[in-house]
Order: structure tokens, then sequence, then C-alpha cells
């Protein structure tokens, strides 16, 4: 059996969830996310764009598989006094009973005590039981990893931009990440590089694209990666996750393409919202 097969644990929650997850953003019917659900499929993001075919899914599968099911409800608030209502009203939205995770969205300095006394009165009222957080400040988050280390960080789970192009985090972040002892679960996302990657017309002289099933196994297989987040549309897109679970991890001369190919992405199209930490490597035209 292919090792991304096999569950982890998020941080030190308990709950053991699938190494793909499936964001809500790009509208894949309900029936796609159920059928991902049964496929082994069990961390469900409904972040960014909460589409309502998401929810439909969620609320379907939690009839019958709540206790299996690991659902991420996300606020972007610069203010920890508008979240306990925000997630009050995504609750109503969503059809479920509580979320598992609330996950701060895109900061990037470590929150203040604020945010952590919000998420405690939500986890006393049993709407929420964990934090997580997303950053595009990289620098910032090995600070993080070593509060964990010593107990004093309520974030079970980090979550980063990293594939064949972006990969900043392998100097800023995964040098951090403790082979062993208390560590949080670290996930990436944008594996495609917002469909660069497979994007034929984007390709170098004489290659070919890479796989949506490839750009996943790449990011799956550094050894600091618990977890990759992935945005389908249709059940096809879900078919090509799946199936870099089922393949396992890259063999070396895959690895090397994806990244050959992807510094000569980041020469041609440079993001628009570079990470922190990346200044030096976009003056100079170096792959992240």
């Amino acid at each position: 059996m292919s090792e991304f097969l096999q569950r982890r644990e998020i941080g030190n929650t308990g709950l053991m969830s699938s190494r793909l997850g499936i964001g809500s953003t790009f509208n894949a019917p309900t029936h796609v996310i159920e059928d991902a659900f049964h496929r082994g499929i069990n961390y469900l993001y409904w972040g960014t764009v909460r589409q309502p075919t998401f929810a439909q899914a969620m609320a379907n599968l939690a009839r019958q598989h709540r206790d299996d099911m690991i659902i991420t409800i996300q606020s972007y608030s610069p203010d920890a006094g508008t979240i306990e209502g925000e997630v009050e009203e995504a609750l109503k939205a969503s059809g479920v009973d509580r979320f598992d995770f609330l996950l701060l969205g895109n900061r990037a300095a470590v929150p203040s005590g604020a945010f952590v006394d919000v998420f405690e009165r939500l986890r006393d009222r049993d709407i929420v039981r964990y934090m997580s957080l997303s950053s595009h400040n990289r620098p910032m988050l090995p600070q993080l990893l070593d509060l964990y280390a010593r107990g004093e960080s309520p974030y079970e789970l980090l979550m980063l931009r990293y594939n064949g192009v972006h990969r900043g985090a392998e100097r800023d972040v995964f040098p951090f990440v403790p082979e062993s002892g208390p560590k949080p679960t670290i996930m990436t996302y944008t594996a495609t590089r917002w469909g660069h990657l497979v994007d034929p017309s984007k390709m170098p002289d004489g290659e070919e694209p890479v796989s949506a099933r490839d750009c996943y196994r790449y990011s799956m297989s550094h050894p600091a990666i618990d977890m990759v987040l992935c945005g389908p549309a249709n059940a096809a897109q879900m078919d090509e996750a799946i199936a870099a679970m089922e393949r396992g991890p890259l063999e070396p001369h895959e690895r090397e393409r994806i990244e050959r190919i992807g510094a000569y992405l980041y020469g041609q199209y440079a993001p628009a919202y570079p990470d922190e930490g990346d200044a030096e490597d976009v003056a100079a035209g170096r792959a992240l």
C-alpha cells in the first residue's frame, strides 16, 4: 500500500487525517466531495470561498460519518472581536454540528492572545475544538515551531505555500521541523502553482507539462510535509489528486524534472504576492 494512503495525527489532537485535504474554493459538485470522502479523504476545508455545494457535502456526510470527518473553518479577520460571530454564522450555513479547527488565515505575525481567548470561548461552547494558522511569512513559522515544542503554542497545524516553483520553505521552514518529538502538522497548498505546472503553454521547450497527480506527489514526498490541500473543480481533478495518494512518493528523476520546470516558470511568471522571505530571490529571479 502506498505510504500516502496512511493517515497521520494532526499535531497532538488524536485526529487522524488523510494526507490530502479538500478546499471548497473551486466549487466541485457535492457528489464529488462525497465520493472523495468514501475514497479516503477526510479533511474538509471550508475556507476562502465557502461554496454551498461543499457545505451540502459536509452536511450529507456528517449524518453518518461525523466522527471520521475533520472540518476546518477559516477566518481572515484582523479583529479578534468579530471571529466569534463569524464562526457562529458559518456554523449555521454549514449544516454541521461543530468545526474541528478554527484556522486563522494569512497571518503575517503571531496572533495576539485575544485570538486565543476567542478560540477558548468557542472551544468551551463546543463549536470548535482546535486551532491552526496559515501564513505567507515563512520566517515567522520557526518561532511557532519552537513555541509548540515548548508547549506554548495552541496551533496544531501550520499551513504555507510550497510547490516545485515556490521552494523557499526548504530554507526558511523545513529545516526547523523536528524529525521527532512534539510538532504541529505541516500542510501546504497551491501544489500546481495556480495551474502553471500543468499548463502546456507555459512549459520550456522540450518539456511536457507536469500532471496534477505528480504536483501533489511532489509536495507529499517532502519529509517535512504531512498534508497537502487540493482544490478540485470537478471529478477529473479530484481523481488526479486521489491518484497521487495511490501512486506514492516521487522518484528522484521525477523530482528533478519538476524542479527544473519550476525554476523556468519562476523566471517567466513571478508571483503577484511573494511570500515574506523572498525579497532576495525575487530580485535575483531565482526559483522559490
